[in-house]
């Protein structure tokens, strides 16, 4: 049987995230106005969203019920 191959993430998903988010954006800052640069940017905006997201979920105002 194979191994699997693990190794523990320097940086959190998150920031991983975050910093990819830039470097898409730095990308499609150089392309010219087209089909290519929309989809990087859309890539980047689900990103965002996606970070959005996880600081929402893990916010301390969300309570569950008691």
């Amino acid at each position: 049987m194979l191994k699997r191959r693990r190794f523990k993430q320097q940086l959190t998903l998150q920031d991983r995230l975050s910093a990819w988010v830039k470097q898409v954006e730095e990308q499609a800052s150089s392309l010219p106005p087209g089909p290519e640069r929309d989809a990087l940017l859309k890539k980047a905006r689900q990103a965002d969203v996606a970070n959005h997201l996880h600081d929402w979920v893990i916010s301390p105002g969300l309570q569950s019920p008691k």
